[in-house]
């Protein structure tokens, strides 16, 4: 075992009451990274530094979650894509407005932006019509 990693501090710290291991945040952290190096055994690095394997790959798999919550900052971490953004000014939606009212009077609009629309209805509507006035 030549190639033993090293950690810079004790990965265990101390034991609990029920005889379970304590371990170093920081050498849990600097082991995992080691881990996620290409080419590494998980085993391996699990029995080179006296834990059970299954235990290091909860480990790798809760900084897995940590770190994805964490935007990358490194040119390594980066997406190779970029989204594409459209700089064309969308088109107004027009609309042909044919009108017929029922003392014959005919309006044919054509082009009109349906922003403008509304209030030409609107207007429309206000007008007093013959067959609802008694004169």
């Amino acid at each position: 075992m030549e190639n033993k990693s090293r950690l810079s501090r004790s990965l265990v710290v101390g034991h609990r009451s029920n005889g379970r291991c304590r371990y170093d945040p920081e050498a849990k952290q600097e082991l995992v990274e080691a881990c996620l190096q290409p080419d590494v055994s998980v085993a391996r690095m699990a029995l080179e530094h006296g834990i059970n394997a299954n235990l290091l790959r909860k480990w790798i798999n809760q900084y897995r979650e940590n770190s994805s919550a964490v935007p990358p900052s490194t040119p390594a971490m980066l997406s190779a894509f970029a989204p594409v953004l459209s700089m064309a000014v969308p088109k107004p939606v027009e609309a042909t407005l044919n009108v017929a009212l029922p003392n014959g009077v005919k309006l044919e609009l054509q082009g009109v932006d349906l922003t403008d629309l509304s209030p030409l209805l609107n207007g429309l509507a206000a007008l007093p019509c013959s067959a609802s006035s008694r004169d």
